[in-house]
């Protein structure tokens, strides 16, 4: 990422206050470790989300606490997220410490995985929010934003499901 334009850290408190908050729920027939092991591979989004058109960590395996990683959506907007939670198997979330465009505020995800008897259950949140400039625009594209956020989520089954029937094979 060239320019950078730096967020205000996000935390806790953000993910479950901010406007723009979009949380979605996906049941996958999968064990915990298979899709906490999508969430984490190399590949990871870039292999499910259309939007999203390059994800590349830039912290050396084991991930834990700290890691960071650059993720590109629609090839224009750059992220720079840094993980303040990871739980091994069961949720991470993480804050936006800069962009690669003016305009966004704070932006945090948290991903939490949930033991189910049929497979897991992925509760998916994200949470943004613009400058004084930018929170017009983003209240107007919300509707677009939670359908964005929701193919980011649902994408993890396709994933998850590709990958189980290659170890199959």
């Amino acid at each position: 990422m060239r320019t950078r334009f730096p967020l205000v850290a996000a935390d806790d408190t953000f993910l479950d206050t901010a406007a723009r908050r979009y949380t979605h729920i996906v049941d996958i027939r999968a064990s915990a470790q298979q899709v906490w092991d999508a969430l984490t591979a190399d590949d990871a989004l870039v292999s499910w989300a259309p939007v999203v058109t390059d994800a590349r960590w830039t912290a050396p395996r084991p991930f834990g606490i700290g890691t960071t990683r650059e993720v590109t959506l629609g090839g224009f907007l750059c992220l720079e997220e840094r993980f303040y939670r990871w739980d091994e198997n069961s949720r991470m979330t993480f804050t936006a410490d800069n962009a690669s465009i003016p305009g966004l505020r704070r932006f945090a995800e948290d991903l939490t995985l949930l033991p189910l008897a049929t497979g897991t259950r992925l509760v998916w949140t994200f949470a943004l929010e613009g400058n004084p400039l930018l929170q017009p625009l983003l209240a107007a594209a919300s509707p677009v934003n939670r359908l964005v956020t929701k193919t980011i989520a649902e994408g993890t089954t396709r994933r998850v499901r590709a990958e189980s029937a290659r170890i199959r094979r």
